[in-house]
């Protein structure tokens, strides 16, 4: 596996000077955002776990529900799956998360192996459990694995603060994100990390968690 791993903050720096360079709009949301953030997360089924649980409700709630989950010492396989409904339910999850978090638990992932496949491999393994879309897997793979070129094409606010930065009619679906998004290659995920950031200084609140 030969892609580029983003291990510190100069990886992200080394990012958005390229992306600057290469389009004056990106240029001119990084001078208005910053220094962008690392967001490197751990690996392992903790995270997939809290990722699942931030599907579809606000970066509030998400981490409510997560401080509770892990509160309780369900971050692991085994303490999952031994988990009733009920206990679940309790601690905020919907029954259709309930159902996602039980098939995480039992399909049997080789975290160690991800590190090892490309980006594309691992975004196939991931989405193969229920519950894990491709966001989710794209997620994981910037994040978790510090994957460098890897991009949240369906990501809201990604395609939010794409329509204001580049003073789009409509907010572009998955497919115009795609081709934009193509010439950020390889940077695709700092891409993310500025636009990220420049949702929350446009709209005032966090588009990523």
């Amino acid at each position: 596996m030969t892609e580029r791993i983003i291990e510190t903050l100069a990886d992200v720096e080394e990012g958005a000077e390229a992306l600057a360079a290469l389009c004056p709009r990106l240029g001119a949301a990084r001078a208005l955002c910053g220094d962008l953030p690392l967001r490197r997360k751990p690996e392992g089924f903790a995270e997939l776990l809290s990722a699942i649980v931030s599907q579809q409700v606000s970066v509030a709630s998400a981490n409510a529900i997560w401080g509770r989950v892990a509160a309780a010492g369900l971050t692991t396989p085994e303490a999952v799956a031994e988990a009733t409904e009920e206990s679940l339910r309790e601690l905020g999850l919907s029954r259709q998360k309930i159902r996602y978090a039980k098939a995480l638990a039992a399909a049997g992932i080789d975290f160690d192996g991800l590190r090892e496949m490309p980006s594309e491999a691992v975004i196939a393994r991931l989405t193969e459990v229920a519950g894990i879309g491709r966001w989710t897997a794209e997620i994981y793979a910037m994040f978790s694995l510090g994957r460098a070129d890897v991009f949240a094409h369906n990501d809201l606010a990604l395609q939010e603060a794409a329509r204001v930065l580049y003073g789009l009619e409509t907010r572009p679906k998955e497919r115009q994100m795609r081709e934009m998004a193509q010439a950020w290659s390889p940077w695709r995920s700092v891409a993310a990390r500025l636009l990220w950031a420049y949702y929350r200084v446009e709209k005032q609140r966090e588009g990523i968690r």
